[in-house]
Parts: C-alpha cells; structure tokens; sequence
C-alpha cells in the first residue's frame, strides 16, 4: 500500500476550473500549485512550431529528439492569475492559452513519450508533497498516493459559458458554439484514450460544480480536506 502524501489532485475536463480553484487552494494551503495543463500545452506549442506531423511514419523518433530538449519551465502568476509557462526562455503563456492550443495539447497528451516524459518532471516536482496539482491524470496516474483526490465537473454548455468569458476577458472573440464543439470534441477524445483516459480516481470525491460558484467549491474542498 502506498504511503499516503500530502497533496491534494484535481482531475477533471477542460474549463471546470481547476485552475482557479487550485491556485486558491495552494493560496490558502501555503502549498505549490502544479499546473499540469500547461505542460501540456508548452509541448504542444512546441510540435505546432516546429512542423512535426504526429501521424508521420518517423515521428516516434522525431517526438523524442524534441522532448530529449525541450526547455520548459513554469512560474507563478502574478495574484489571480495563470501560471506563466516559458519555452527556450521566451514568455508562452498567452500563445498556449487558445482553444486551439487546447486541442493540440489533448493530441499531444495521447503521445506515450510525452506523458513520460512530463510524468517524470511532475513527480519530481511533487516528491516534496504540500502540492495542488491539477489535470486529467494527477489522481489516477500521475499521484495516486496522493491523500486528498477530487474531481471537478460541470456541463459542457457551463463550460463553454466560463471559456468564452476568460477569453473576451483577454480581447478574444470565439463564438459559443465553437467552444461548445471544442470542449465535446476534447471530452470525447480525453475520455476515450487507452493511455490515462479522463476519469475520477476510485478514491476521489467528485464535484459538480456547474451551480456552484468557485468560492462554495473551495469551501466545499477546505472542508473535506480538513475533515480528512
């Protein structure tokens, strides 16, 4: 059985908001806050840029000469804000935050080298414990002796409301139903995966979240966590 540590996973589908509700939870905790998307999407960003075609017949060997160098390195945000993702040194963080970043870090993420390869640097992050740390797979695969696991929902017409405002919120005009079709079309891939599908953690506790507003999902999480 494996020794329980503290940190604290939030799974769950793209714009249920893990990353405001665990940047508030690492706030409150005095924890680090691992935002695991953003791997992702800094190694997307880095296929996108340099040509690689992950259907081609060599790009197993092209994939891993690019993570074999892949610079990537993550820093807070300033209050209320994303983590800042860089790649080779430059600031990325608005470049991976589109929808249609989004959907090539769901691609990439399906590459069994580049969950290797990011698995291994978020266990190293987490070794130390006192973390929060949010994605598809941090309760499942990533922390699985992690002591408090959650897994946060919504609908996907709520969210789809809160992505297209973080967007205007950036001067980004996407329509509605474009990011309706983007988070349906992202479920279904995520979901269905055969390596480290989305999906709760046996031990998780999950959260509907599609009423709620961020303050009573962060309540609702102190609270289990203190009672555990």
């Amino acid at each position: 059985m494996l020794e329980k540590k503290n940190i604290i996973t939030i799974d769950g589908p793209s714009g249920a908001g893990k990353s405001t509700i665990s940047k508030l939870l690492a706030a409150k905790l005095h924890y680090t806050y691992l935002d695991t998307g953003a791997m992702y999407r800094v190694v997307g960003l880095q296929v996108e840029r340099s040509g690689l075609d992950l259907e081609a017949e060599n790009s197993r060997e092209k994939l891993a000469q690019l993570l074999d160098t892949l610079d990537l390195t993550l820093a807070p945000g300033e209050e209320g804000q994303e983590t800042r993702a860089f790649l080779g040194g430059e600031d990325v963080s608005d470049a991976i935050r589109t929808p249609e970043m989004a959907m090539v870090a769901s691609r990439v993420s399906a590459e069994p080298e580049v969950r290797k390869k990011l698995t291994e640097m978020q266990r190293a992050l987490g070794s130390q414990g006192n973390i929060v740390a949010e994605g598809r797979d941090m309760g499942t695969v990533v922390f699985p002796e992690a002591r408090y696991k959650f897994f946060l929902d919504a609908t996907p017409e709520e969210r789809a409301l809160r992505r297209r405002k973080q967007l205007l919120e950036k001067g980004q005009i996407v329509a509605y139903e474009e990011i309706l079709s983007q988070i349906r079309k992202r479920d279904q891939d995520d979901s269905s995966r055969s390596l480290a599908p989305l999906k709760p953690a046996d031990d998780a506790v999950v959260i509907d979240s599609s009423a709620m507003s961020i303050d009573e999902v962060v309540s609702f999480i102190m609270a289990s966590v203190h009672k555990k």
